[in-house]
């Protein structure tokens, strides 16, 4: 109930950056292999595999490649780094939307199908919960994550300087979001668990 969602999820996100690179004109994804769905293309070993085994309901996935400088004319290296870089968590949404509205129509027109702890109704909340925590995550403004890629394309040139220097400590901030991402995520993730909750009610009623 945790492998195949994180490799469903994390697929999706994966393509997603994948495909937004190569239709700017970037096919360096592509060329390896990794305009694809396949899991195995985008899986990482720790990441992907032991960790949802674990139990442990969070990973990643090997991140996709993607070379600005080949990006079509007339698209700039910021800008193509952050509609590449928005794919991902907006792939996410996506996800978390259409599984909000497949269970939705179950509970209308199957209830049998999701009443009690049935496991097609465990397994599609576990992809919505787990698209919405990866989404938000994702869209923290810290390097490596997309976030800081879509931050990087409006921040003014006067700021680059403070922002480079806040990029050099993104990674210890982000052992501290791990630490403390009950608390730090919780209030976006809450904030999109409840519009996800009225689109259930309003698609199985």
């Amino acid at each position: 109930m945790l492998l195949v969602p994180l490799l469903l999820s994390l697929s999706v996100h994966e393509f997603a950056h994948a495909w937004s690179a190569f239709r700017l004109g970037d096919d360096t994804a592509a060329r390896m292999g990794r305009l694809t769905l396949n899991p195995i293309a985008h899986a990482d070993l720790v990441g992907t595999v032991l960790l949802p085994l674990l139990g442990i309901p969070f990973g990643w996935a090997k991140p996709v490649p993607v070379n600005p400088a080949r990006f079509r004319r007339g698209v700039r290296m910021s800008t193509g780094m952050m509609l590449t870089a928005s794919a991902g968590p907006i792939a996410n949404v996506i996800l978390a939307v259409l599984s909000t509205v497949a269970l939705g129509l179950l509970y209308r027109f199957s209830p049998d199908l999701v009443t009690g702890r049935g496991a097609l109704r465990v397994l599609l909340v576990v992809v919505i919960q787990m698209n919405v925590g990866l989404a938000v995550f994702n869209l923290l403004p810290l390097p490596p994550l997309d976030g800081s890629r879509i931050v990087d394309a409006f921040v003014p040139l006067r700021l680059r300087p403070a922002w480079e220097t806040f990029s050099r400590f993104a990674p210890f901030l982000l052992l501290l979001v791990f630490f403390g991402a009950s608390y730090i995520l919780s209030a976006p993730i809450d904030a999109a668990n409840r519009l996800l909750l009225r689109l259930l009610q309003a698609v199985a009623t």
